[in-house]
This record gives C-alpha cells, sequence and structure tokens, in this order.
C-alpha cells in the first residue's frame, strides 16, 4: 500500500530526538504555554521575519482568532475563494461576517486576483487568500488591492509553511499569517495546532488574549475569549520537526519534479508561477479522466485523494449564501478534475515511477 504520506516512516527517522523532547516535557510538568511554546513561537517569528508568531490550538482558531483580532465581525464581508477546505469558510461565519467568493485562475487554483474588485462592496473589510496546496496566492496583486480599499489581509497558509514569493515567505505579507500544524501538513504535529504569523504587536496582544479565555493572566479577564492555546507537547513535537522543515520541502520539490517530468503531456500537472516557490502540499493533478485513474490507482493499492470534491459554494451548510452552481466554473471545473497523488519527502522514485505507469495506463 502506498501511503498519501507515510508519518510511520517520518517517525521511524526521527523517534529518538521526539522522545528526548517528549521527556524534557514531561519532566518539566509545564504542559499549557510553557517554554518549548515560547521557544517555537520566536523561531516561527524569525523564519518568516516577523515581530510576533502566536501559537493556537489549530489552523482553523488562527483565522478565527486573527479575523476576529483585526475587527471584523457582524455583517461584515470576507472575500475569499470557494476552493478550499472548509474551516476558510467556517472561520468567517465564526465572527458573523459573511464569506463572499471569487473564482480561482486555472493554473494555480488560487484565488484570481483579477476578479477580486468586482466583489468589493462598502461591507467588505478583508481578503482571505488561500495558498492552496503549497503555491503562494499572487500577494502583489492582492496587497494593491487591499491597500486601495483599505482592506485586511488574513493569508490561510494552512498548506504552505515554507512557501515563498521571491524571499519573503508566506504569512508574512498580509496583517496575518494562519498556519495549520494538522499532522499531514509540511510541518506537521502529533495532533491538532497552529499558529498566527504577523507584525502588529497590538493585534498580537490581542490575539494571546483571545486564546486565553480574553485573559493576560493572573485571572484577570479583559474580553470574551477562547480556550486555544497550542500545548507544550506538541510544540515540543514541532520544535524537532522544524529544524528540517526546509529539507522537507525541498525533497517535495524533487518529488514533484519527478512527477510532472514523467507526467508532463498526459494530465496537467502543478505549475509554479516565476519568482514563485512551491511546497508541494499536495501534488494535484488534472485530468477529465478522475475517476478512472482513482480506481485504477486503488487497485493497486495506491492512494489518491480529491481535493477538493465539492466547492463551498455549493455545500449544503452554506446553502443560505445563495450561490448556485455555474457561479464559479474555473471551481466546479477544478472540483471535477482534481486527484491529489502520494506526496512526502520520503517517497521513492521508483514508487512515483510506479504511480506514474498506473496513470498512464488508464489516461
Amino acid at each position: 500500500m502506498v501511503p498519501m504520506i507515510d508519518l510511520k516512516k517520518e517517525f521511524a527517522e526521527i523517534k529518538g530526538e521526539i522522545f528526548d523532547m517528549l521527556t524534557q516535557v514531561l519532566e518539566s510538568s509545564q504542559y499549557i504555554l510553557g517554554p518549548k511554546v515560547a521557544e517555537l513561537e520566536k523561531k516561527i517569528a524569525d523564519y518568516h521575519n516577523v515581530s510576533s508568531a502566536i501559537g493556537v490550538a489549530s489552523g482553523t482558531d488562527a483565522l478565527h482568532l486573527s479575523i476576529d483580532a483585526l475587527g471584523v465581525g457582524e455583517g461584515d464581508e470576507v472575500i475569499t475563494t470557494p476552493f478550499t477546505f472548509f474551516a476558510t469558510a467556517e472561520a468567517i461565519l465564526y465572527t458573523g461576517a459573511i464569506p463572499v467568493f471569487v473564482d480561482i485562475e486555472p493554473e494555480t487554483l488560487n484565488i484570481d486576483v483579477s476578479l477580486i474588485e468586482k466583489k468589493i462592496t462598502s461591507r467588505t473589510k478583508a481578503i482571505i487568500p488561500v495558498h492552496i496546496f503549497g503555491h503562494p496566492a499572487d500577494m502583489d496583486a492582492i496587497q494593491k488591492i487591499a491597500k486601495k480599499h483599505n482592506l485586511k489581509i488574513i493569508e490561510d497558509c494552512a498548506q504552505a509553511f515554507g512557501g515563498s514569493i521571491g524571499n519573503k515567505k508566506a504569512g508574512s505579507f498580509g496583517d496575518a499569517g494562519c498556519f495549520s500544524f494538522y499532522p499531514s501538513k509540511n510541518l506537521g504535529a502529533y495532533g491538532d495546532g497552529g499558529i498566527v504569523t504577523l507584525n502588529d504587536l497590538a493585534v498580537a496582544d490581542n490575539i494571546k488574549k483571545l486564546r486565553n479565555h480574553g485573559s493576560k493572566g493572573a485571572y484577570k479577564h479583559e474580553t470574551i475569549g477562547f480556550n486555544s492555546r497550542l500545548d507544550e507537547i506538541q510544540a515540543g513535537i514541532l520544535l524537532v520537526k522544524f529544524k528540517r522543515i526546509d529539507e522537507y520541502n525541498r525533497k517535495r520539490r524533487q518529488n514533484a519534479a519527478l512527477y510532472t517530468e514523467l507526467l508532463s503531456g498526459t494530465v496537467k500537472c502543478p505549475v509554479e508561477k516565476d519568482g514563485f516557490y512551491h511546497v508541494y502540499h499536495q501534488y494535484t493533478i488534472m485530468t477529465p479522466n478522475r475517476n478512472a485513474v482513482q480506481e485504477k490507482l486503488k487497485a493497486e493499492g495506491i492512494s489518491s485523494v480529491v481535493y477538493y470534491p465539492i466547492p463551498l459554494h455549493l455545500q449544503e451548510a452554506l446553502r443560505f449564501l445563495d450561490y448556485k452552481e455555474g457561479d464559479f466554473p474555473v471551481t466546479e471545473k477544478a472540483a471535477r478534475e482534481v486527484l491529489s497523488l502520494p506526496m512526502y519527502p520520503g517517497l521513492e522514485e521508483e514508487t512515483i515511477k510506479r504511480i506514474v505507469e498506473m496513470i498512464k495506463g488508464v489516461v
């Protein structure tokens, strides 16, 4: 069986360091907002060249607390993409704001920046670009639009840790960068976790309060907050993995390059725009024969996943937004044709070649 990501293999390679780190945390008896969390926050802030990084309980909470802390709330509109995980819209709705969708570009499957201004109204307060599958959205264009219309930018970086444009990391362009440490992510914990990167110290202070029941400590509560703290054990595990993240991403890119070399002309392969650094959280092909390809791979013991089969604007839970089929044709085409193939740093060349041969036998 070829998994989508081989976490067992990864763990075997770092097991000694993981156990040493766990022992340190357990012997310290500091399990919530301890020194490992502070160390991870400092290292991730430095990595992204921002002033603050704040650990939270999940990537969803990173989005939710950022939207809240930036003053977006009841009745406000937030522009985003319908081609993303449900949490992107969910986090907007938690604050009472309304997600307003914009179609995606066919090359990267990121939000189509040429369509954003058409959706801006007097109620628009923010834009949430999603760096889908690890390829950063066009942040230069988005920054110009946001500046022109006085909008906040909240980057959904859940799939893009280490991605960049030029020498600037994803998560350092907007008012907040929101990362997930879900186990399958490029930098993944052994449970849930997330972090927010940002430069505004006042907003950072607000998020720190929001993650801890509206309190800075000493049982003094300044606002109504949430229980959203990155725990010490997960921070310790992430510290072990963080020192390897650039190497992990380099290996992902190497595997993606081989996939593309072998699949080019057979299916639509992922692209990497000039000046962008794709970290391939997923290697996602597109083909009208998607279902046949997936069935063949399954029969041969090879995993594959459709991210995402139902766009957000067609989800039952969001029917009240009054979107309909046909509203976002590029997104809907992607939902019919995308297929993500196994992708992880330890994926072997011979396995990639085998997967490619299976695909070529169907397409």
